[in-house]
């Protein structure tokens, strides 16, 4: 059956009409179609750029299991598209196949060199064979490889030169590099080594933001999953980590604002578990100071677009999310762009635009699948007895959060 869906395109603004046969959306009129949107705005479907789907605990193996519960918990909340840098095992090809779950960009394997990751969580490598294992397993994944640049904030970040070579090497074979950093010296020789996203800089020193800008190195701060261990730290008693990662957290939201404000491209990732909680990491972005269009983008068109996938046009994938409308919440959801300009707006505005997202009773994933919404997405642990932790263990690695927070993988949330 042909569906139809009919709103005001974002960030366009225009109406518009799409006929959904197969997994494509076209303008051209099919006669006798299922009209399953109608009215209000569409925008494409969410994305989430930093989550660790397969697993939740760092001495856990990974599973297709808990891969396809995590995957499910995303699509349910309208996120129709993540990137996964880094996971415990390559992504399976059958979630390509599966019309029923959100598209994914991976970067195969975590690529940990000693001591800058938990041992045997993704793939150990030696700094001499990092280039080899990069290459490799961009050439596995989607395109990306990720690397953790640094680990503790009293231990050395991965050399910069290192670092470079592996940029140089997976730009060769067509590929991109994500790099893991929360210390100064991490975040520098990432930037300083141009790859092409800078997953949390805590650390970043506001003064590389232009050269961040004038390459195209994205930032994906992981708001959500710092902010919600950030009254755990405070109440910790003072010691050099803690004051470290306290000091990394107020610097964040300045630099993110002060990143946007420059040109560079942020994106929302939440790094944290239960999977589906996007929206969340757009309000820290709306807290942070960017407008409540720009966040939503980085969660929507901003991010397909970063991942090379086109918006709501005629023949571009079909899947897209609906935002409904009242006469009264109009004006207030998205105020012209004059009046939407860049800066901090009000949270009950924020919550009231991203209140009438979640609302939203469908979601078209892929093809011709409609995906009901409306609930909050399950715990895994409510369905498999598994309890969630944030991938880390508060002893173990640089931000370690609290147990519930952050999808897989290094508890630096997920990663």
């Amino acid at each position: 059956m042909v569906l139809q869906v009919r709103g005001i395109v974002l960030p366009e603004r225009e109406e518009r009409s799409f006929w959904i046969d197969g997994d494509r959306l076209r303008t051209e009129p099919v006669p006798d179609a299922d009209v399953v949107v109608e009215g209000g705005w569409l925008l494409p479907g969410l994305v989430d750029v930093h989550t660790h789907p397969g697993t939740e605990v760092h001495d856990a193996p990974f599973s297709d299991e808990m891969l396809r519960l995590h995957l499910t918990d995303h699509r349910d909340a309208g996120v129709l598209l993540v990137r996964t840098p880094g996971s415990a095992a390559r992504i399976p090809d059958w979630v390509d196949e599966d019309p029923q779950l959100p598209r994914v960009r991976s970067a195969g394997r975590w690529l940990a060199t000693p001591g800058r990751f938990f041992p045997g969580l993704g793939r150990d490598v030696s700094e001499e064979d990092l280039v080899h294992a990069a290459v490799e397993e961009a050439k596995a994944s989607s395109g990306w490889c990720k690397v953790i640049a640094d680990w503790r904030h009293d231990e050395p970040a991965l050399p910069r030169d290192i670092l470079s070579a592996v940029v140089q090497a997976v730009h060769a074979i067509g590929g991109r590099v994500a790099a893991h950093c929360q210390t100064a010296d991490g975040s520098l020789n990432a930037v300083r080594a141009g790859v092409d996203s800078l997953e949390h800089g805590m650390h970043l020193d506001p003064g590389l933001i232009d050269q961040m800008a004038s390459q195209d190195t994205a930032f994906v701060p992981t708001l959500s999953a710092f902010g919600a261990g950030a009254d755990r730290r405070r109440a910790e008693e003072p010691s050099a980590r803690r004051d470290w990662w306290l000091a990394g957290w107020e610097a964040m939201l300045p630099n993110v604002r002060a990143a946007h404000e420059a040109g560079v491209t942020v994106l929302a990732g939440t790094d944290r578990f239960p999977c589906g909680t996007v929206t969340s990491e757009v309000e820290w972005l709306v807290r942070a100071g960017l407008s409540a269009e720009a966040a939503l983008g980085a969660a929507s068109w901003s991010a397909r677009s970063w991942l090379g996938l086109p918006g709501l046009v005629d023949g571009g994938p079909a899947t897209l999310s609906p935002m409904t409308r009242t006469r009264r919440s109009t004006a207030r959801l998205w105020p012209t762009r004059a009046a939407s300009s860049c800066g901090a707006e009000s949270s009950p505005d924020t919550r009231r635009r991203l209140s009438a997202l979640r609302r939203s009773r469908i979601d078209v994933c892929r093809s011709r699948t409609v995906v009901k919404r409306g609930h909050q997405p399950a715990t895994t642990a409510a369905r498999t007895g598994v309890r969630l932790r944030s991938g880390i263990p508060a002893q173990a690695g640089p931000t370690a959060q609290e147990p519930a927070s952050r999808c897989p993988r290094t508890d630096r949330r997920q990663s």
